[in-house]
């Protein structure tokens, strides 16, 4: 039967863990450690409607637990993504996925790669860019994807040594931020600072030796805020080629969560843009 333009696609039994058609959800920690070759896995509610309702993302497949198909019908119904969705009872669900999954939800999905050139190009001549150096804990550069779309970023530059945003830690993390706020990842022969500058940004570094306070600092209308690792932080010859901003703390500590710090900082530019 044809389905019709806005209809929610029809629900599919599984009741075999091994059905090929659900391979591409069978042992989902394993295939998070190798990546899944240009696709993405989305769990839960709130990042399955990114998924949906995203212009950038195309859904490739869906796998919902029998408890949980009404509530997926909700979220569908007048939306085609024209995806199978593949709805199983939690017992089967679990041996496919491979763990318990209590959400019930998974959505494999697809977000095609843009080069750091097209992301800021398409930028207009006041925005705000969250330039990210060596990040590689999937929670932090979920966090810092999360405060970019809080507080209105237009766009993420990663340097080559970042983890991925769309590992499914990282988008749980984020709640979907990744397929929201456009973000581009660099090649290893690139220089984020070079980069950034080059396309008529101001390029702001975030240092427990910054040369200003963060109460101090005034956005230019091109900003870039970039950030790196705990622990190492960023590095000598990027801080040199910056303006940098330090935000002040109580004796004896001299930093914050590398998310925390994007929280704050962003907080700060979006008042001062306000």
């Amino acid at each position: 039967m044809k389905q019709e333009a806005g209809a929610s696609p029809p629900f599919v039994a599984i009741n075999d863990p091994a059905d090929p058609r659900v391979e591409p959800f069978l042992n989902v920690r394993d295939r998070d450690l190798v990546g899944r070759q240009g696709l993405f896995m989305a769990e839960g509610e709130v990042v399955l409607r990114h998924l949906i309702g995203s212009p950038r993302c195309s859904p490739v497949a869906f796998l919902v637990a029998a408890p949980r198909a009404p509530r997926f019908a909700e979220m569908i119904a007048g939306v085609a993504p024209g995806a199978p969705v593949y709805v199983a009872e939690p017992a089967v669900m679990d041996a496919i996925v491979g763990f318990h999954i209590h959400r019930g939800l998974l959505g494999l999905g697809r977000l095609p790669a843009a080069s750091a050139y097209e992301v800021l190009e398409g930028l207009g001549p006041q925005a705000t860019v969250v330039a990210v150096h060596g990040v590689g804990n999937h929670d932090n550069m979920g966090g810092i994807f999360r405060n970019a779309a809080a507080f209105g970023a237009d766009a993420v530059v990663l340097d080559a040594g970042c983890c991925d945003p769309l590992y499914r830690k990282a988008l749980r993390v984020s709640v979907g931020a990744a397929l929201v706020t456009p973000f581009a990842r660099l090649r290893p022969s690139e220089d984020l600072v070079d980069r950034l500058a080059g396309a008529g940004f101001e390029v702001v570094s975030l240092s427990p030796s910054g040369r200003e306070t963060l109460a101090d600092f005034r956005p230019a209308a091109r900003t870039a805020v970039l950030f790196g690792a705990e622990g190492p932080g960023l590095p000598a010859d990027l801080l040199s080629r910056t303006r940098s901003v330090r935000i002040p703390m109580a004796a004896g500590f001299d930093s914050l969560n590398v998310a925390t710090t994007s929280g704050v900082v962003l907080h700060h530019i979006a008042a001062r843009r306000a």
